[in-house]
């Protein structure tokens, strides 16, 4: 059926033993040194692929862990800032002011020492 097809195949022809069988065994023994390579090859990509694996559980535990500390981070400042916006809406005026102008001075006391140095 191949034939018909234009695929014309000639399988190769038996020798007998003899001189042949040197080069049988020099390819024998070829394939057996790249089959030992191949080995080698495949054992350093094995190693190489749990050495990958350990660094992503590795970096998904820090991350994890950065995003629980982003979590806690977030809920305390809008704790923060709900006690200032409560602070602002109350009928003190002045405790705004008054916080404003500590942040100004602890600022300006932190940029004298930074300065004087």
């Amino acid at each position: 059926m191949r034939r018909t097809q234009g695929y014309s195949y000639q399988p190769l022809p038996q020798q007998a033993p003899g001189p042949s069988n040197a080069s049988h065994d020099a390819l024998e023994e070829e394939n057996e040194r790249m089959a030992e390579e191949l080995k080698g090859k495949i054992g350093a990509l094995k190693e190489l692929t749990i050495d990958i694996g350990n660094e992503v559980r590795y970096q998904d535990r820090l991350l994890r862990g950065i995003d629980e500390d982003m979590d806690r981070t977030g809920g305390f400042m809008s704790n923060t800032i709900n006690r200032v916006v409560r602070l602002g809406k109350g009928g003190h005026r002045n405790y705004m002011c008054y916080m404003f102008l500590f942040v100004m001075a602890v600022f300006f006391v932190l940029y004298l020492i930074l300065k004087l140095r």
